[in-house]
């Protein structure tokens, strides 16, 4: 039987032990530490890289600063995240938590048949992935060495993001979105062309998702890089290509901004 490491990170002590105390009895679940608050939780997980995390979002001690944001701090250091199954008496935040693409969402007190399906459902996925994987090995070994190359120049296509909305489907390339700006729990998408499009989805979604050249630089930005004309520090504000438009970046994201400077001076470079 697999064993499924985990790690409870909760302000309430009393809810800590009460969820120990029903994992243990299940022989495929494994504790390894518990954590009060963002900071610690945060050491252990890098630290141990567990195969679940039991988080609470809603705390009732807001020292212990523990919310969603944890999940986007963790896309900063780990190219797989552990299975996240958030814990909390919070009914409101169920929606925004599937937008991190949280495994599960259990309501507070947790019972024995809450981590019984839970624990089902890991297994499934876990089988699930293992006959993907198989199947995978069988076609290696199969396909000859020149298809082979053919479908690993397939997988190098350009980004396409999918914006959904009840049965529709809109498809765009990523290299012609421009930047992202946020909008309550929504976000607006601005293509090169000028165009733009809504996702039901949070700027926070997005910058969890997206990589280089996509990069954070405001609370309600993300900005694509190369679609950047001019940085200007004092006003702290980045200017769009063939556009009027400047956006502003924050003290929070200067890292970033200083990123994507040292990113351009970097490659083909002339500085006069």
């Amino acid at each position: 039987m697999k064993k499924y490491s985990y790690i409870i990170i909760d302000d309430a002590a009393e809810s800590i032990l009460r969820t120990k105390t029903i994992a243990d009895g299940f022989s495929e679940l494994t504790f390894v530490a518990s954590a009060m608050n963002y900071q610690e939780g945060l050491h252990l997980v890098l630290e141990h890289k567990p195969v679940l995390v039991f988080l609470e979002i809603g705390p009732d001690d807001l020292s212990s600063n523990l919310s969603l944001a944890f999940i986007s701090e963790l896309h900063r250091y780990l190219a797989v995240l552990p299975k996240i199954i958030i814990t909390t008496t919070k009914r409101g935040l169920a929606f925004e938590a599937i937008q991190y693409g949280v495994f599960d969402y259990l309501l507070k007190p947790l019972t024995h048949i809450d981590l019984l399906k839970m624990t089902l459902r890991l297994e499934k996925l876990f089988l699930e992935t293992n006959t993907v994987e198989m199947t995978n090995e069988i076609v290696s070994v199969a396909v000859p060495q020149a298809e082979v190359s053919n479908v690993s120049h397939a997988e190098e296509k350009p980004l396409i993001i999918c914006i959904k909305s009840y049965g529709d489907y809109r498809y765009l390339n990523a290299v012609d979105i421009a930047y992202f700006q946020a909008d309550n729990n929504s976000t607006d998408i601005y293509l090169n062309s000028g165009e733009m499009i809504t996702a039901f989805k949070t700027l926070k979604h997005f910058e969890s998702v997206l990589s280089h050249p996509f990069i954070r630089i405001h609370n309600s930005y993300i900005i694509n890089q190369n679609y950047i004309a001019r940085i200007h520090n004092g006003n702290s504000v980045c200017y769009i290509k063939n556009s009027p438009k400047k956006i502003p970046f924050s003290k929070t994201y200067k890292s970033n901004v200083d990123l994507i400077i040292a990113n351009f001076s970097a490659g083909n470079y002339l500085e006069i």
